[in-house]
């Protein structure tokens, strides 16, 4: 695959949010699962924002859909049931527009900005649902808001049998001291390096802040530049619209403020510098607007 960081891709935008600005059945800890439990048209409408402002790619709607936000009792019952819905809810979605992906999300199964609380043995099972229930429905595997090595590795491990590509986003830390670092405080140059990429065609940064892209985008390039894979990965950022993140958050704790001085307009100027560092997939996460994603549309043209 040619890359071609001039003419980027343009994914979706925060779901969560979207639901919530909508007037979708919206309330914590279930989050974004709360509309495709009570009003599944709310999703297709979310979706088809995202879809009618230009993304290429849209994200099903599975990141809630864990027993960390929907109860394990929940889960156990109907988790495969509700992850199928929210698959193919994204496939009807995008049949029309004949140039959209979807991408399957694959989220932290154990909670999110927690590599504290992750295990592979835990996280397998659940992993494991996501790709079963959602593998006949998605183009390719994203996962997201990865916040360790091991969780990573996990990941790209399951997905190999699927014969699917797999995007890799990792969250990285929003006050960073020196070198850009995931949650975990693995480096990042060191965690690009050591990824096991024989399914991964993208690595991006997801779920941070807009202001440290830039520089993890930099450091992931030099390292896949060092490793001989620039000509293979694409790399990507999609910022959420929080204030920072610090190590003590606990998810589910209430809701994140959003920022009000990250317009469109601001948004699209940090998305223009991650293209200049090496960037060729751009898009959303928590709280960036359908209206956010047009303004990202621009930056196609220049």
């Amino acid at each position: 695959m040619k890359i071609e960081p001039n003419i980027p891709i343009i994914m979706d935008g925060g779901m969560g949010r979207e639901l919530k600005r909508i007037g979708a059945p919206f309330k914590q800890p279930e989050w974004s699962a709360q509309a495709l439990i009570e009003a599944p048209q709310f999703v297709s409408q979310a979706h088809e924002h995202f879809l009618a402002a230009g993304a290429e790619v849209i994200t099903t709607n599975t990141y809630a859909l864990v027993p960390f936000h929907i109860g394990a009792e929940r889960f156990n019952a109907s988790g495969s049931q509700l992850i199928k819905r929210a698959a193919g809810l994204a496939r009807d979605c995008a049949k029309h527009y004949p140039a959209a992906s979807v991408a399957g999300c694959i989220p932290p199964v154990l909670g999110s900005y927690r590599p504290d609380l992750f295990s592979s043995a835990a996280a397998q099972p659940l992993i494991d649902a996501m790709i079963e229930n959602q593998n006949e429905y998605v183009d390719f595997w994203l996962a997201e808001t990865v916040s360790c090595l091991a969780e990573a590795e996990l990941i790209a491990n399951r997905v190999l049998p699927t014969d699917k590509a797999l995007w890799m986003a990792f969250t990285i830390q929003d006050e960073p001291d020196g070198a850009p670092r995931l949650r975990s405080g693995e480096k990042v140059f060191d965690v690009v390096r050591q990824l096991d990429k024989t399914r991964i065609s993208a690595i991006l940064f997801n779920c941070s802040r807009a202001e440290v892209m830039e520089q993890a985008i930099v450091t992931a390039r030099r390292s896949l530049t060092e490793s001989g894979d620039e000509q293979h990965i694409r790399l990507g950022a999609y910022a959420n619209s929080f204030s920072p993140i610090g190590h003590e958050h606990q998810a589910n704790n209430g809701l994140c403020a959003l920022r009000e001085e990250l317009t469109p307009q601001a948004y699209r100027d940090f998305a223009r510098s991650w293209i200049q560092a090496g960037a060729s997939i751009i898009g959303g996460c928590c709280g960036i607007t359908p209206a956010h994603i047009k303004e990202l549309t621009t930056l196609r043209e220049n």
